[in-house]
């Protein structure tokens, strides 16, 4: 059985099979008559609507699930949850703060488990913005991506599916916000070509993607204070894009905080592909649960 809690899960060419399935306008009904159990500890808008709408068109049942109804390790173990879960629908698909929920999800191996966000990666948000870097520059080999921010879950997973796909990623961050040895270590396993700057331009020069997230994620909003005055210097404003390549783009996974971690001129310019990145979370999402619950099945 195949799980899905980060992107290493799949290999190169597993990964470039999942876009190609989120590229088909005609996808296999591999849930037709079939449920996906959506788990969400924490809310979102952007990973409710892409699932539902990718389960449905594959001709599926998605339903949403609040934390209150579950009651994980309150009142019933996530493994008992999991089972009663498991009795009803093809997939679990779970956005939660622990990824160790995840972990034990899928130890039990009765249903495939999707990470749907957690502390430790977002491979769904990953496997959306490679597509969008596929879908502007096609093969991602040697293409250059810079991430400008926090070395967060966004981008572990982001840099997991570059590396997968042959880009070369450049991050710029404060000191305090960077990458664990052992982040870099299973990077260096998927062979993710990374180099890390003290200055956000050192980053950018000749980028053809530029990156950023929120300063400061959900459930760490006593933090504001402090994350604010350590990123000020890593904001992605015009004169930061002026340096990346003429053709470079602009990413951000969204919510973002206009005047914060990006000035509103990148966000809503030219260069910016925010809206097809969140467009694609659905793409992405029907590629991958095309692939698990099909392909995947005999991999």
């Amino acid at each position: 059985m195949r799980h899905f809690l980060e992107v290493d899960d799949l290999d190169a060419a597993e990964l470039r099979r999942v876009l190609e399935l989120a590229a088909d306008n005609d996808p296999p009904a591999v849930l037709a008559g079939r449920g996906v159990a959506l788990v969400f500890e924490k809310p979102s808008n952007r990973t409710r609507n892409s699932m539902e709408m990718a389960v449905f068109a594959l001709g599926g049942h998605p339903v949403y699930i609040w934390p209150e109804e579950l009651g994980l390790d309150t009142r019933e173990s996530v493994e008992d949850v999991t089972h009663t879960l498991a009795g009803y629908h093809a997939c679990v698909a779970a956005r939660v703060f622990d990824h160790a929920v995840l972990e034990r999800m899928a130890a039990l191996d009765v249903v495939p488990v999707v990470n749907l966000l957690s502390d430790a990666g977002h491979p769904m948000q990953a496997l959306a913005d490679v597509l969008t870097l596929a879908d502007e520059f096609g093969d991602l080999a040697g293409r250059i991506v810079a991430f400008v921010g926090d070395g967060n879950n966004v981008f572990r997973s982001l840099a997991l599916a570059v590396g997968l796909l042959g880009a070369e990623l450049r991050f710029a961050g404060p000191a305090d916000y960077r990458l664990s040895d052992s982040d870099r270590d299973r990077l260096a396993a998927v062979g993710t070509l990374i180099s890390e700057h003290d200055r956000a331009l050192d980053a950018v020069d000749g980028a053809d993607a530029v990156y950023t997230d929120v300063w400061t994620s959900m459930g760490q909003e006593a933090e504001v204070d402090r994350r604010n005055l350590a990123f000020e210097a890593f904001r992605v404003d015009e004169a930061l894009m002026d340096a990346a390549a003429p053709h470079a783009v602009f990413l951000h996974c969204l919510p973002a905080h206009r005047g914060q971690e990006v000035t509103g001129e990148v966000m809503d310019g030219p260069a910016s592909r925010v809206w097809p990145q969140a467009a694609n979370r659905m793409h992405a999402a029907r590629g991958l649960l095309a692939w698990l619950l099909g392909e995947g099945v005999e991999s």
